[in-house]
């Protein structure tokens, strides 16, 4: 361990009178939650772990690797970005976020955009767990960032009458994950009939036909296509090539604005795998020809016992990569992992 780890290591030691405004001795509300967020940081921006109050055990992970803290985006991050979409889950004392954030650029004078999904656990007025996840695209950065805010749905109050348990959120979330792996077009797909998807900064559904082009026809295309809605994307069976979709953990659920927060792994075995009968019962190629591993994280809004919108920040992890809170049982299992400890 260098000095400056051994630094860090004593300050997270000793940082036991720092607090964030509104901290409770014995549980957070969703503002002292978020203001967790805003405290942690900040002292990443600062590279100063004493800025925060910090378990003694506290466990750091960033892009599935367990650091010190100190280290990873600690020494590169420059300043928060203005996207942020909370799912603040105050049951389980946990508190996730998608955000844009400014990291060092090879020019010292400059700073390149990234995106990052983060979770932080509050234990005892202090953050004892930090799971981060940095996607390193300038430009689905920027096109995230320049969204201004989360869709207003996000932030919309289901009514208490209409509420969902924390268990059937996340069975409904899940359908999304069990309809995608080896998609075959005849699941259970709880779309609304307005459901959208965003990923990095880009519709993925409901997108406009260009000009001069003919709407594709599930019938008879050949891959799954962006103009289709979510419910007919599913239920083309173009998507089959997602050969499995582990790790599913759901870390943070807000039943009052019926939100679901996970962090999850898409697999693409190729080979064979991108060999599959459609529906009708055409016979189609399709999805990446080597081994291929989305890491994700993945939020939905949930109503009703259907999922309205969907958004997600995702990057290419190698191949069979794991979250570094799973078991290799665990992350290699499409088994639902609710780790909110509700």
């Amino acid at each position: 361990m260098n000095n400056r780890m051994v630094i860090a290591t004593i300050l997270v030691a000793i940082c036991a009178s720092l607090r964030p405004a509104g901290a409770d001795a014995q549980e957070c509300n969703r503002t002292c939650l978020e203001n967790w967020v805003d405290t942690y940081l900040n002292a990443v921006v600062d590279n100063d772990p004493s800025a925060v109050r910090l378990s003694r055990d506290v466990r750091f992970t960033e892009n599935g690797q367990r650091l010190e803290i100190g280290d990873g985006l600690w020494r590169s991050m420059k300043a928060k970005g203005n996207y942020r979409l909370f799912v603040t889950d105050v049951p389980a004392q946990q508190v996730t976020l998608l955000t844009t954030i400014e990291e060092d650029d090879r020019d010292p004078a400059g700073a390149v955009p990234a995106l990052m999904a983060l979770r932080l656990k509050i234990d005892d007025n202090r953050i004892s767990e930090i799971e981060q996840m940095v996607v390193r695209s300038p430009d689905a950065a920027r096109r995230v960032e320049a969204m201004g805010a989360p869709h207003p749905m996000y932030l919309e109050t289901i009514p208490r009458s209409r509420r969902m348990s924390r268990r059937d959120l996340i069975e409904t979330a899940n359908k999304y994950f069990t309809g995608m792996q080896q998609n075959d077009g005849r699941g259970d797909y709880p779309f609304t009939d307005d459901c959208h998807r965003v990923e990095n900064g880009s519709g993925a559904t409901n997108q406009p036909t260009p000009p001069g082009q003919t709407r594709p026809d599930p019938a008879t295309a050949t891959g799954y296509s962006g103009q289709w809605g979510c419910r007919e994307q599913f239920e083309s069976g173009l998507l089959y090539f997602v050969t499995r979709i582990r790790d599913r953990r759901f870390v943070a659920v807000d039943e009052e604005r019926g939100l679901v927060f996970s962090f999850v792994f898409f697999d693409h075995s190729a080979g064979e795998t991108r060999t599959f009968e459609t529906p009708n019962g055409r016979t189609i190629t399709a999805g990446p020809a080597q081994p291929w591993t989305w890491g994700i994280a993945e939020l939905f809004k949930i109503e009703d016992e259907q999922i309205r919108q969907i958004e997600a920040i995702l990057h290419q992890v190698p191949y069979g990569m794991l979250s570094g809170w799973s078991s290799w049982e665990d992350g290699m299992s499409d088994d639902i992992q609710d780790v909110t400890g509700i």
